[in-house]
């Protein structure tokens, strides 16, 4: 089986709000977003299928075709529209990414022929962005940001297999980086308000729990979580996974950026399931 992707950009606004709730409440639950003016997004839809390779031309499917189907069916439905008043579909269901990318999945799916839609991420903004398989589960992944430092140094080695190892990530003093750390749930999206996760919750608690310990810290001497432990960013991620765990039931995934070029992720027992 082979995977292929075709990038597909669109601009589109969009409002969350519930007509039957209050103002007070559409602007607790949707924040900034609730403006019934509408605000608007530069959307970034990566479109992958997979199937199996053609011998005789030696493609699986021409990505023009891609383009083609998914970018005709966007430029229609989604380009340059107000979505809440000119779609249908979200006169009924606000236009969260996850409802985007939920719809966008249920319309390109049988317009293909000779491969098979195997994943859609939908990007509202670099920070944010929905994805979707096979089953009814969407995962919302949000990005954010903290400077710290560490030193990469196991107690279980040697000084000189720890020089070996690590190199100058070994300096005594420690160095630094700027991370990024992403965030994922996964589940259903909600049928009324049309979230996988409460957006403002899942800042205040990745605020609290985590970026207030990390931001600005020494990993090896200023946290206890890392006690013991050789904080990599394979650590740093599982350590990470597990801070949050209780406090964000549907917690899929944590990735983490050290920096540019190093990339971490790690699932837990929850991304398992």
């Amino acid at each position: 089986m082979l995977y292929l992707s075709r990038r597909i950009d669109f601009s589109a606004m969009h409002s969350y709000r519930i007509s039957e709730w209050s103002e007070e409440k559409n602007r607790e639950v949707f924040g900034l977003c609730s403006n019934p003016s509408g605000h608007g997004h530069d959307y970034k839809l990566e479109v992958m299928v997979k199937g199996e390779l053609v011998q005789r031309s030696g493609i699986v499917v021409n990505t023009v075709d891609i383009k083609r189907i998914v970018g005709d069916l966007v430029e229609e439905e989604l380009d340059g529209k107000f979505l809440n008043k000119e779609h249908s579909f979200f006169q009924e269901n606000i236009p969260t990414t996850e409802n985007i990318v939920a719809y966008l999945w249920d319309a390109i799916t049988p317009q293909l022929e000779g491969c098979e839609l195997h994943r859609l991420r939908l990007y509202e903004n670099p920070y944010l962005w929905s994805e979707k398989g096979e089953g009814q589960m969407v995962i919302l992944t949000r990005q954010y940001h903290f400077s710290a430092a560490h030193r990469l140094h196991s107690e279980k080695l040697s000084e000189e297999e720890n020089t070996q190892l690590f190199g100058k990530c070994n300096n005594p003093y420690g160095h630094g980086h700027n991370y990024y750390l992403e965030v994922s749930v996964k589940g259903e999206p909600d049928p009324v308000t049309g979230m996988v996760a409460d957006l403002a919750k899942l800042d205040q608690t990745v605020e609290s729990v985590v970026l207030n310990k990390y931001d600005h810290k020494h990993l090896n001497l200023d946290m206890d979580e890392f006690k013991g432990l050789n904080p990599t960013s394979e650590v740093v991620a599982k350590v990470t996974y597990d801070m949050l765990s209780d406090y964000i039931p549907n917690l899929y995934k944590i990735g983490l950026w050290e920096t540019e070029k190093n990339y971490f992720e790690y699932f837990g027992s929850k991304g398992d399931a």
